[in-house]
């Protein structure tokens, strides 16, 4: 019978800046005991991807703009996480208290702009923005690994959604793997066409390995996932992004 085998990897240490990730895994993989073949999966923690490429910031050093400090009183939000929110944002779309809907600069239609202050450090003095560019980030682990295996990155972050409570992993960035399955024009099993049906693969997997990860104090940031039940081709994290001009919710 088919199956998806989901593995956290054991023993990874807390990630800084300039940290070799690659060679963090190889040794979680080691001492996970597994050896990588071709078509696996990593899910890797965007946190883990952001302290190690240095997206790191001191709210200390923080000016909030007046536009800031608006929402702020709004949001209830401190001005300087504000003012980060707007940097990282091309629009805002959402602001009462205690929440701030944007649409990132990168497309993603998110909380806070993604930015993040739990699990950063111990003092809280610091807030963590996503990578630059997490389908490089992908692109790069997979590279650095490929004399391995030819697998698949996939790098997840926890999303809400416009139309359910809780938040689910979603994939940010993706390599070695599609984005999106397009389905249409296949037969279900009593030979109708399927006109409208396309998988969000990587979103798929992203929450899958979230269970594993936990969304606390787990420390479980890379997950190893073989037996994906999709065909491989090199995708990216941007084929998940939905048009504008398509988004019923704005």
């Amino acid at each position: 019978m088919p199956s998806l085998i989901l593995t956290a990897l054991e023993g990874l240490p807390e990630v800084v800046e300039g940290d070799d990730l690659p060679a963090l895994v190889r040794e979680a993989l080691a001492r996970t005991g597994i050896a990588l073949a071709d078509g696996d999966v990593l899910v890797v923690a965007q946190k883990v991807v952001s302290k190690q490429e240095g997206r790191r910031v001191a709210l200390s050093g923080v000016e909030p703009s007046a536009r800031a400090i608006e929402l702020a009183a709004v949001t209830r939000k401190d001005a300087r996480l504000v003012e980060l929110v707007l940097r990282e944002s091309a629009e805002v779309l959402r602001a009462k208290p205690d929440v701030i809907v944007v649409e990132h600069r990168r497309g993603w239609i998110m909380a806070n702009a993604g930015i993040d202050l739990s699990n950063v450090d111990a003092g809280g003095g610091h807030a963590l923005l996503l990578p630059e560019d997490p389908d490089a980030s992908c692109a790069s682990l997979r590279a650095a690994l490929a004399d391995l295996a030819d697998i698949g990155v996939i790098v997840n972050d926890s999303f809400g959604r416009a139309w359910r409570n809780g938040v689910t992993g979603t994939a940010l960035g993706v390599a070695g793997l599609p984005g999106v399955v397009d389905l249409r024009g296949r037969r279900d099993r009593f030979g109708r066409e399927l006109r409208t049906t396309e998988v969000a693969v990587a979103d798929e997997l992203a929450a899958a390995a979230s269970l594993l990860m936990g969304q606390a104090d787990e420390g479980r940031p890379v997950i190893h996932a073989r037996g994906v039940p999709y065909a491989r081709r090199d995708g990216s994290g941007r084929e998940l992004l939905r048009p504008k001009s398509m988004d019923m919710f704005r």
